[in-house]
């Protein structure tokens, strides 16, 4: 068989992930405040692009041009006008007299003297009640949220007169987590600093006794025991209660009777002294405050019965693309790169506008879905939360699993009973012991934690008991499922709760 070199036309289909669909996939998984940022940036590297935001007056209209204001020069020479600004001109415009941007407030000179009276009024935000005409915010002059390494740096630096002894404390204070706990080698400290190992641990006896009581515990027991000896509690029985937490994670009150020595009324009373510590004291000084929640739909109840599903205006950014601009500019463009940038622009802003768009309508879908799947939950709880997968509502609307995924991350939803993430509503099945209708494991979770509520300290159930009694309501489930829910809801077990409820009756006697 002879080889030979031949041309062959074929025609075939495949999927081309080009960067504007790669960049709509993209938002359907952002969050509110991730797509913000998103849309800052392409507006800094987009010149056509604008945020639509308009601002109503108090009579809610739109606010019109004022018949003063300076219109552009039209024609061609728009972009060459140009405004001269002199001193003089300032001056009559403005009112520079320094009473009257910083009025004096009366006897201020006299307490505070010339240099803080000044610096006085210009916090002040120039007015004698401590605020400007506009603009100004009271929160402002609000202390700002004091860091742990900024709370621990002035006690180190009231608390160690001596530069070396200050340096060994920073260097401790570096090593602190987030909860307050020393998480550095003291023999490392040491070498780093070229320090003895006996000064590091006297710094460190010094810094273990800074506010709030615990910081600079190296684990959860030390923490404890600073917090006790602080409020001089430290006796040998407590001692003793510290040191063996895991008997007490356990529950095992009668083995930390015998080894405190102590009877069952003072163990009680040491148990509530426990619980009155804080296990993580550093927390108070994480920083930052902690973003709300925006829920992307909204849902309630509409007035023939049905469930009225709308987007949040508030997570919808408006951005509309500048076409006039894009006429004006590429009528001057001056070579061919420009006017393929200024082309290149225009359709990543054209493109852009169709994908926030094409997102809020497939959040809206999928939301709707939800929340037709989910009726019952929204109208009687989440007893009724019925099981529901990925794929269920992915059939329903005509899309792909993978997009239903992408639109369900991060996302919330605000209903009369609550605010809740879209995943929260996909929930595994759990068999139906007659054969009826799955049950959901939410569901499954709720009902678990009821009975356990409700037992009595002489009958508390053992999780045998618990699998018999859900599957006499219809509910098909192994005694391991409700082990790993119960231990999910950090429900100790059966033999836990019966000594704990023990314990509290015989207190109560």
């Amino acid at each position: 068989m002879a080889l030979a070199a031949k041309l062959q036309l074929r025609q075939s289909q495949s999927l081309v992930m080009t960067p504007q669909l790669m960049q709509s996939i993209r938002l359907l998984q952002l969050t509110h405040v991730e797509l913000e940022r998103f849309i800052d940036e392409e507006i800094e590297r987009n010149p056509l692009l604008e945020r639509a935001e308009p601002q109503e007056d108090a009579s809610g209209d739109q606010p019109q041009k004022s018949e003063t204001a300076a219109e552009p020069a039209s024609g061609d020479d728009w972009f060459e006008t140009e405004t001269e600004w002199s001193a003089e001109a300032i001056s009559e415009k403005l009112d520079s007299s320094l009473e009257n941007l910083f009025p004096d407030d009366p006897g201020t000179s006299e307490r505070l003297g010339p240099d803080l009276t000044a610096q006085w009024k210009s916090a002040s935000g120039g007015s004698a009640g401590g605020a400007s005409s506009e603009g100004f915010d009271v929160g402002e002059m609000a202390a700002t949220v004091v860091t742990l390494r900024e709370h621990v740096g002035e006690q180190i630096a009231l608390a160690f007169p001596n530069p070396a002894e200050r340096l060994i404390a920073g260097e401790l204070a570096d090593g602190l987590d987030e909860a307050g706990y020393l998480r550095s080698d003291l023999d490392e400290v040491a070498a780093r600093l070229g320090a003895d190992k006996a000064a590091v641990a006297r710094v460190l006896a010094v810094c273990q006794a800074f506010e709030p009581a615990g910081l600079f515990a190296r684990d959860l027991a030390e923490c404890l025991s600073l917090q006790l000896a602080m409020r001089d509690r430290l006796d040998p029985a407590m001692k003793s209660l510290v040191a063996n937490l895991e008997l007490l994670a356990r529950r095992d009150f009668q083995t930390l009777k015998r080894i405190c020595g102590v009877d069952e009324e003072d163990l009680l009373d040491m148990l509530a002294e426990i619980r009155a510590l804080d296990p993580r004291p550093g927390m108070a000084f994480s920083g930052g405050a902690s973003d709300a929640i925006i829920a992307d739909v909204e849902v309630r109840a509409a007035a023939d019965g049905s469930w009225a599903v709308e987007l949040n205006s508030d997570t919808l950014p408006r951005v509309l693309v500048d076409n006039v601009y894009f006429a004006r500019v590429s009528s001057h463009a001056k070579d061919q790169a420009e006017k393929d940038f200024l082309a290149e622009c225009l359709q990543n802003a054209n493109w852009l506008t169709r994908s926030l768009d094409q997102r809020a309508k497939t959040i809206l879908k999928v939301a709707s879905e939800i929340v037709r799947q989910q009726d019952a939950f929204l109208v009687h709880g989440v007893r009724h939360l019925k099981p529901l997968n990925l794929r269920t509502v992915a059939d329903a609307i005509g899309m792909h699993e993978s997009t239903v995924s992408r639109v369900t991350a991060n996302k919330y939803m605000l209903t009369p009973r609550g605010v809740f993430e879209l995943r929260y509503f996909f929930t595994a099945s759990i068999a139906s012991a007659e054969g009826g209708e799955a049950h959901s494991s939410e569901a499954v979770r709720d009902r678990i934690k009821q009975l356990i509520d409700e037992e009595k300290p002489a009958d508390v159930l053992s999780d045998d008991a618990i699998v018999d009694m859900l599957r006499e309501s219809g509910v098909d489930i192994a005694r391991r499922t409700v082990a790993k829910y119960r231990e999910g809801m950090n429900i100790p077990s059966s033999v836990q709760r019966r000594r704990e409820k023990r314990a509290l009756a015989n207190a109560g006697r």
